[in-house]
């Protein structure tokens, strides 16, 4: 890649707040994708499924609150 952590955070320090604020919202949507399809994987491989069972059996035994 060429560039380090350290040398990003530095030039990330000296942006002006209107390429901050793009940079924000960038990195938002960039890291906020990135979850989704972590989420998504996770799902379609099962990796979710015994949180749900558990899930659905803690509500079946009276044990849920209305949100």
């Amino acid at each position: 890649m060429g560039i380090t952590v350290e040398e990003l955070e530095k030039l990330i320090t000296q942006l002006p707040q209107d390429q901050l604020r793009k940079f924000r919202a960038w990195y938002e949507k960039f890291d906020s994708d990135a979850w989704d399809e972590q989420i998504e994987k996770d799902a379609a491989g099962g990796k979710l499924d015994a949180l749900a069972e558990a899930a659905v059996a803690e509500h079946q035994a009276g044990r849920s609150k209305r949100l």
